[in-house]
């Protein structure tokens, strides 16, 4: 495909004015939603191939996502499309003064592997929403799914509105050098690096969705069996492979011999006595990254897992005892099913380690105390996280999710989705029955005084 003559006939395509249309919007996405039910089947199977998901985790964390995110643009896009008036303010009278959305107008939207179509269609959704035509890349380490991705659209859209290109590095790379109106991107900061570099040559704003170290806290007062159950949850979905997944857990002193007993029996619970075989439990992407994982295991002392299989690319779920901040898994994003454990006796002290890393893209607490929560609120910087809970903080239209500082820039989701692809244009529309002479030269003391009570 050539990637030059494609954005410039997306660039024709959106000055054409149609995707403005709110119900060519309403109408384009009721096509998507009609589309992934008719090819769930082939969804669910491309993700079972590219990763190993069972159909249950497939259509929870990906299809299911998706079509409950275009249900909620089919519900309130007329709402969030409309005129939003404000306070005209009195120096200006006699005025309306009103906020409106419009599209950016070619948009790119770059998803990573490990949830490889809920990450690449969700961020769609909300550009399609906004009006936007949008260029799709999907990770080429998930090929099944790419090619999956590729077939819906085209089977719903002509490529001048939606269009999917694969491929590796050379083609990411091709497309960023095209000039687009907007970069959505989600994975790894050394190519949110690149992202965000090839975009300043355009002046493109862009949306990074990265990832980072993210805590697990769990306090004195928390309750240890449901924190055990909800941490396995969410730290093993998708076999680790998830950016808001604890990527470490920073328990207290006093009872972490409990929780890790308790977080033993949930891996047998949840996953059986034998993980790795265990139908629903899926594998590690591609060696590479087996490799890596497999490397952090050495000389660790392993309360539970440690288990690998190269030839089906599946590690066991695994929990690590005794790690301290030099220890290589508390040097970077774990990305697996692997789960050090770090202790601390003080609120402070446990600050100062999250502190210690980069900004996490999410934090999450369990505990029973309200100083507890209101001291981790407070004094750390995160994306998002919960309270007693992992990872659903994201699985919502009505709130935005995105990272800050080093874990990304940007949010999407419901109205923070529509509002990332949108541009507010502000109108004040000025009467014509009146025109006050206080703004005009020549000015005098009268003038003067008069801006000075209007303008305070």
């Amino acid at each position: 495909m050539d990637i030059k003559k494609l954005t410039a006939i997306q660039h024709l395509y959106f000055n054409t004015g149609k995707t403005r249309s709110i119900t060519f919007r309403l109408h384009a996405l009721e096509r998507l939603k009609n589309g992934i039910v008719r090819m769930e089947k082939e969804i669910l199977d491309a993700l079972c191939q590219d990763l190993g998901k069972s159909a249950a985790e497939g259509y929870m964390t990906e299809i299911g996502m998706v079509l409950s995110e275009i249900s909620h643009m089919q519900k309130y896009l007329r709402f969030y499309a409309a005129k939003k008036y404000v306070v005209t303010p009195l120096a200006q009278f006699c005025a309306v003064s009103y906020k409106v959305p419009e599209p950016y107008g070619v948009v790119l939207v770059m998803s990573p592997w490990n949830y490889p179509f809920m990450l690449a269609m969700e961020p769609v959704v909300d550009a399609i929403a906004a009006g936007n035509t949008v260029v799709i890349k999907p990770s080429d380490y998930a090929p099944a799914t790419s090619a999956v991705i590729a077939k819906l659209a085209a089977k719903c859209f002509r490529s001048e509105y939606i269009a999917v290109v694969t491929g590796g590095r050379e083609v990411n790379q091709d497309l960023l050098e095209q000039k687009f109106d907007y970069i959505f991107f989600t994975g790894g900061k050394t190519v949110g690096h690149l992202v965000m570099e090839k975009a300043a040559a355009h002046l493109t704003p862009v949306t990074l969705e990265l990832g980072g170290k993210s805590p697990c806290i769990v306090d004195s007062t928390a309750d240890l069996k449901l924190a055990a159950k909800r941490i396995v949850f969410g730290k093993f979905l998708n076999v680790g492979q998830t950016c808001v997944a604890p990527d470490y857990l920073l328990v207290h002193q006093t009872v972490k011999n409990k929780l890790l007993r308790y977080i033993c029996m949930e891996i047998r619970e949840q996953l059986g006595t034998d993980p790795m075989h265990h139908p629903e439990y899926g594998r590690i992407v591609n060696e590479k990254h087996f490799k890596r994982l497999t490397g952090l295991l050495k000389d660790q002392k392993i309360v539970i897992g440690g288990e690998s299989d190269e030839a089906h690319l599946k590690i066991a779920p695994t929990v690590v005892d005794k790690v301290t901040l030099s220890n290589p898994l508390m040097g970077e994003e774990i990305f697996g099913p692997i789960l050090p454990v770090v202790t601390y006796k003080t609120r402070e002290e446990a600050g100062k380690i999250i502190q210690a890393n980069a900004t996490p893209l999410a934090l999450y607490l369990f505990t029973g105390s309200r100083k507890s929560k209101a001291y981790f609120m407070k004094n750390i910087r995160f994306g998002g996280g919960c309270i007693n809970d992992t990872i659903i903080h994201l699985a919502t239209s009505h709130m935005g999710f995105g990272g800050t500082g080093e874990s990304g820039m940007g949010s999407y989701h419901g109205k923070d989705g529509f509002d990332t692809f949108s541009h507010y244009k502000s109108i004040v529309d000025k009467k014509t029955w009146i025109d006050l002479s206080i703004r005009y030269h020549p000015y005098n003391g009268l003038k003067e005084q008069l801006m000075r009570l209007f303008l305070k």
